[in-house]
């Protein structure tokens, strides 16, 4: 496994791989690596490609306030966690390499970001939506992995490759949880040793409703209400952000759950900021 800094460097590389009549698969990531990208990489390598761990964290996508200059970052661990799971390459740029000047150039998915986390994470999708073109662009991937516990993110860059015509097929993994359940993340090393007791409630709250809409419950407003009172109770450091029923694709809200649905929800225990999601296919209606 070889490590690059420059464009130019991956850019060679993969080329030579082409040459080879490897395929491409990407895994962009932001570093502090958990079994959940330990998943994507396993999957690229499953599929044969030549595969390029991206590890770059992107400020752009970073509103005033947010936890750039805290983001957890451990390279070494990183690029051993890499070369473990069989990747081919990491590409580690710098800021200056990524962004040598004022950008200019942005690419903003509308109405898909306007819900969940974009409501309340101020331009934090065109950060990433312009950051995932240029790795993109920069790798040249026939395949991109992404993972499904950032639900949101994968339905608006899907969307963008599919307007912009990207070459590239998105796949997109399973949730990795914890054996408590919490879905692993590289901020859940920020909680504390009590909010860390609460945080698989997240997971809980899901599963409970997961259980009432196979039972037959159909409104989306007291499913909600039970993932907010289940929450209340059981993880009282927990401050909700949100709590959202939609339609998997378009994001929009969904009332009657006659149709597969995203349970999305983001929890703040503290400064730490948690989110979680379920796709739930509710029964047929009995005739």
């Amino acid at each position: 496994m070889e490590i690059f800094k420059t464009i130019a460097e991956v850019r060679r590389v993969v080329a030579a791989a082409r040459e080879t009549g490897r395929t491409i698969g990407m895994v962009p990531t932001m570093g502090a690596l958990h079994g959940g990208h330990a998943s994507l990489i396993d999957a690229a390598v499953a599929d044969g490609h030549f595969v390029v761990v991206t590890i770059f964290v992107n400020p752009t996508q970073f509103a005033l306030g947010e936890d750039f200059d805290k983001y957890p970052r451990t390279p070494q661990v990183d690029i051993a966690e890499c070369e473990r799971h069989g990747a081919s390459a990491v590409f580690m740029p710098a800021v200056t390499e990524m962004y040598p000047r004022r950008e200019l150039t942005t690419i903003t998915v509308s109405e898909l970001t306007e819900s969940l986390c974009g409501r309340r994470r101020s331009g934090h999708f065109a950060g990433v939506c312009t950051v995932v073109a240029k790795l993109l662009n920069i790798v040249g991937s026939d395949a991109a992995y992404f993972g499904q516990k950032d639900a949101q993110q994968a339905v608006v860059v899907r969307r963008m490759v599919t307007d912009l015509n990207f070459p590239t097929r998105l796949v997109v993994c399973p949730i990795v949880r914890e054996a408590d359940g919490l879905a692993m993340s590289s901020r859940n090393r920020y909680l504390s040793p009590a909010e860390r007791a609460q945080a698989p409630q997240l997971y809980a709250s899901l599963l409970l409703v997961a259980k009432e809409i196979a039972r037959g419950l159909s409104l989306s407003g007291v499913a909600v209400q039970i993932i907010r009172r289940h929450l209340a109770e059981n993880a009282p450091l927990g401050e909700v952000d949100y709590v959202e029923i939609v339609d998997p694709d378009t994001l929009q809200a969904v009332e009657i759950m006659d149709r597969p649905v995203l349970i999305a929800l983001a929890v703040r225990f503290g400064r730490t900021r948690l989110i979680d999601n379920m796709l739930v296919d509710p029964p047929p209606a009995r005739p």
